[in-house]
């Protein structure tokens, strides 16, 4: 089972959110997923809270196989640079 760490959309039209989620890549993006690592909400003008996420979570489970997408990869950074 290939599992990725990658974004899901979970807000309305015109207003996006998404949550990071870990899931099998044969999945849809938006369907059953593995477990929901943090947040992200591209809108908010409070840079410090625009990236909710669980680094020590996101690392054990990179530890245990799955691959980040790019844009994962990026929010990780963000969420390391705002601790």
């Amino acid at each position: 089972m290939a599992v990725v760490i990658r974004l899901s959309r979970v807000g309305t039209k015109h207003a996006p959110k998404y949550r990071v989620t870990v899931a099998d890549s044969r999945r849809y993006v938006t369907g059953k997923y593995l477990e929901v690592l943090g947040t992200y909400n591209p809108l908010l003008k409070d840079e410090s809270k625009r990236v909710v996420l669980d680094l020590a979570k996101t690392q054990a489970w990179i530890k245990k196989g799955a691959q980040p997408t790019d844009r994962v990869k990026h929010l990780m950074k963000l969420a390391a640079q705002s601790k």
